[in-house]
């Protein structure tokens, strides 16, 4: 079993930046897949980035160049968003362990990003 807890989110004015953090317990490993999804009011959660072990993180393409996902041990990872644009406002979501259907098992609770114009 896996505990997801996440932090960072807030209110920025657009151009702004934000650093989310997830921080993780119980049986994770850097074997494991992690990464960040988020959901706007009214849209579908969607993938914004992933991270596994030493391969190449993925992105998003609307969130490329602008945020980076990082982790420095198995059980915390980070999200550095930088140029925020009031479309990034949504609920931050980290989630970790790939099932089956490529889903993400665990979730965190998620936290509130709002970017103003």
């Amino acid at each position: 079993q896996v505990q997801l807890a996440e932090s960072g989110g807030g209110l920025v004015q657009a151009g702004g930046s934000l650093r989310l953090s997830c921080t993780a317990s119980g049986n994770l490993f850097m074997s494991n897949s992690m990464g960040w999804y988020r959901q706007a009011p009214g849209k579908q959660r969607e993938p914004v980035a992933s991270i596994l072990g030493d391969r190449s993180p993925k992105y998003a393409d609307s969130v490329k160049g602008r945020f980076t996902i990082a982790r420095d041990n198995a059980k915390n990872m980070y999200l550095q968003m930088n140029s925020l644009r009031p479309e990034d406002t949504a609920v931050y979501f980290c989630g970790a362990v790939r099932g089956a259907n490529n889903n993400f098992i665990y979730w965190g609770q998620g936290t509130q990003v709002t970017v103003s114009s």
